[in-house]
């Protein structure tokens, strides 16, 4: 890599547990094995809708970048960013996409709106950018006018771990996704509310990101008479998310959108069957036989799917094998940053 350092741009702190973080942690790591100097630098966690204090500060922070620097800034913080500081920038800036805000979901028009046109501002400016799936890259094409030839896909790596955990009974629904209500936790309460005649447990793994709906889904738990059936573990170890995947027996998500979906890969790696949506890049991400993937916002569908590979044990192994066929197939880490690297090393 020509540049003097790489330098990755995140707002707030790097240990965050949600799939863009990760990513951007085992990619830094990875990178920094390769030989290339590597650093990173937290923005205020006001993003990715700064207050004045925290724009002034990234303003300071950035400028003071050369044109030796290579700035590879996580889109939470880019999406946000004053075009103005952008344009200041001496440092060479690369994007790292993992899913446009504009398509965070559940955002108000206006928000939305505002969203896409700093987006789109802020990566055509960009002179390289990094997205975790073809989807993302076409999205990127498609609505945000950015050029193919600049944009490089570099799917999530996956760390792979042995079961040393038997299957529990009843069988496990195990579902992994941050506490916002992107990732549809709220349907699939609905969908497992309509199969309690079923022998089940279930188990939501993910830290809470929005508080209000962290508490609906408390409500809907009560509600739908849950509570002896479904848990939700809001800190979990990598260890404990081991155990968890080791003890499933099936993965289920309602997403309502991802860029790639890290998640599912962790499933395929453990050969676990998938229940999802037809979101974002769901369906490229799971592979064929692997998933049954259903509408979005649609619990009736989703139960039936739940209900159809819980009762058919002959589906379900088939649908097992198929998984860890998969996950035999996907990318290490290190495979994720060579492709990041050469990208790089192009600038």
């Amino acid at each position: 890599m020509s540049s003097k350092s790489l330098i990755l741009v995140i707002p707030g702190d790097l240990s965050i547990q949600t799939g863009g973080y990760i990513y951007d942690r085992k990619l830094l790591a990875e990178l920094e094995k390769q030989g290339l100097s590597v650093s990173h630098l937290s923005l205020g966690d006001s993003f990715p809708k700064p207050n004045q204090a925290d724009i002034q500060y990234a303003r300071e922070q950035l400028s003071a970048f050369t044109p030796d620097d290579t700035l590879l800034i996580d889109g939470l913080a880019l999406g946000a960013m004053d075009s103005e500081v952008m344009n200041s920038l001496r440092a060479k800036v690369v994007a790292l996409i993992h899913h446009p805000l504009a398509y965070e979901g559940n955002l108000e028009p206006k928000l939305r709106e505002q969203f896409f046109e700093t987006e789109r501002v802020n990566i055509n400016a960009c002179q390289h950018v990094i997205v975790p799936s073809h989807h993302t890259k076409n999205l990127l094409v498609q609505e945000y006018g950015i050029e193919g030839s600049k944009i490089t896909v570099a799917e999530p790596g996956i760390d792979f771990f042995e079961c040393n955990q038997a299957k529990t009974d009843p069988p496990l629904v195990l579902s992994v996704g941050i506490q916002v209500h992107r990732k549809g936790h709220d349907v699939l309460l609905q969908a497992l509310s309509q199969i309690t005649h079923l022998d089940w447990q279930a188990v939501i793994a993910g830290s809470v990101h929005d508080k209000a709906y962290a508490s609906e889904l408390e409500r809907l738990i009560a509600v739908f008479g849950l509570a002896d059936r479904v848990k939700i573990q809001s800190s979990v170890s990598t260890s404990q998310l081991n155990d968890l995947y080791c003890q499933a027996s099936v993965f289920a998500l309602a997403t309502r959108y991802e860029g790639y979906g890290m998640v599912f890969a962790e499933a395929m790696s453990y050969g676990l069957p998938i229940i999802s949506c037809q979101a974002g890049a769901v369906v490229d991400t799971v592979a064929a036989g692997a998933g049954k993937l259903v509408p979005v916002d649609d619990p009736e569908s989703f139960a039936k799917a739940l209900s159809e590979v819980l009762t058919d044990q002959f589906l379900r192994n088939d649908m097992s094998a198929a998984s860890e066929d998969a996950g035999k197939k996907l990318n290490s880490w290190k495979q994720t940053a060579e492709i990041v690297g050469r990208a790089l090393e192009s600038l």
